[in-house]
């Protein structure tokens, strides 16, 4: 599919899609409860779709209702083969959890999750007395329980999910479990994920992120949950008045767990004109100068600092390029060749990228299948002296199925 953005001003009112990274949380989180867990405002990106299948394969009842999902607590697996789509968060958060099932169970994948890297999967499993096989360190990943407990090494290096599934699986384990994480980025969604088990009924303990004490044998607690808005998705429409207008986004708050809530403090040293209201944003666009900032700990926010930067004056720089290579894309790549068709200069210097600002050209984007690309480049065409061209830009339903909708109701008169 090929979207078409012509050059406008933005202004308007748009709710933030929810947050995928809490939904699919919650689904796993009310999938190993005992009883009926509500879970509102859920949304409907393919992420999500992914995380139901999953847990109606794992013995869940899965009631989708116009805007919550219903979900009844497994009572025996129904399906030993886990389809996670396209979703990282979900191959990696629901492999530890299937393993702490005594089936055998495999989980696959498609897109660019046929290529991202898995075999940092087996170790730590392994040293918890379950079996895990990864086929030449891809999917399809072979996992079988039970979970004995007892102590595992990671590294966190390449990021948090694989925490984020033993965490979450580590309480049904026969026995306590501590966990001891090296070099942990990404730590909010750490965060995210303690907070969502906490309302679940379980805990573990923290301990400076290098170590996590989870004590065994706790249940999973039937609870009604609201997932929040989704700060990832927000970021594009919070620069897209930064730089084209003005834009409120309501059902997001700073005072979330969710990593990507970072972007604010890049849109703020840029110059945009803040204010934060009650459960809601709004940003005004202003003169915008060059920033630095460190997305190590947020690397999904890279899409939407380049579209920021590409709009200010002089070169601004974000740290955490060595966290971009498996995404969707690459998207230090992919950024670099997309922005490069729309006449912005970007280079990289080891861990960090710099972006010059200037003037946006009228091109034709490969969205590279990314959901991130597709989205900040869109946002770039606003102020484009020209249409921008979109190829493959149904990849955001993986994320925000209605980015394109939305967007069309806050443009206004031409630029």
């Amino acid at each position: 599919m090929k979207k078409e953005v012509r050059p406008s001003a933005i202004k308007g009112t748009i709710t933030a899609p929810a947050s995928k990274s809490m939904v699919q949380r919650a689904i796993a989180a009310a999938l190993l409860s005992h009883g009926k867990s509500i879970i509102t405002n859920p949304g409907n990106s393919n992420d999500c779709v992914a995380a139901i299948s999953i847990a109606r394969a794992l013995g869940a009842t899965v009631t989708v209702l116009p805007n919550s999902l219903e979900i009844i607590g497994t009572s025996g697996i129904t399906n030993n083969h886990l389809h996670c789509g396209e979703s990282g968060l979900s191959i990696r958060m629901f492999t530890p959890i299937a393993a702490s099932f005594s089936e055998e169970i495999s989980l696959m994948g498609e897109g660019s999750l046929t290529i991202r890297p898995m075999a940092t999967m087996e170790s730590p499993l392994q040293q918890l007395g379950a079996y895990c096989k990864t086929t030449h360190g891809l999917i399809p990943i072979v996992v079988k329980g039970p979970l004995h407990g007892g102590k595992a090494a990671l590294d966190g290096s390449l990021g948090s999910q694989i925490l984020t599934g033993l965490l979450m699986a580590a309480p049904r384990a026969k026995e306590d479990v501590t966990l001891q994480v090296k070099n942990l980025q990404s730590k909010p969604y750490i965060d995210l994920t303690l907070e969502v088990m906490k309302a679940f009924g379980v805990s573990a303990d923290n301990y400076n992120y290098e170590e996590f004490f989870i004590k065994a044998n706790q249940k999973y607690q039937p609870t009604n949950f609201n997932v929040e808005g989704d700060w990832s998705g927000a970021a594009f429409l919070l620069v897209a008045g930064a730089i084209a207008g003005r834009i409120r986004v309501e059902n997001i708050t700073t005072s979330s767990r969710q990593a990507d809530k970072a972007i604010m403090q890049a849109i703020m040293q840029a110059g945009a004109i803040v204010n934060e209201k009650s459960n809601a944003i709004e940003v005004c666009h202003a003169p915008l100068s060059s920033f630095s900032f460190d997305a190590t700990d947020c690397p999904d926010l890279f899409p939407p600092l380049v579209t920021l930067a590409a709009a200010c004056g002089g070169v601004s720089s974000i740290r955490g390029v060595g966290r971009l290579e498996h995404k969707e894309s690459n998207r230090s790549l992919a950024l670099q060749a997309e922005y490069k068709k729309m006449g912005i200069n970007i280079e990289v210097d080891g861990d960090t990228m710099l972006v010059t600002g200037g003037p946006i050209s009228a091109a034709t984007i490969d969205s590279h299948n990314d959901h991130r690309i597709a989205m900040a480049t869109a946002i770039s065409g606003l102020t484009a002296n020209g249409t921008v061209f979109i190829e493959g830009a149904e990849c955001v339903a993986k994320s925000y199925p209605a980015f394109f909708d939305d967007l069309n109701t806050i443009c206004k008169l031409p630029i």
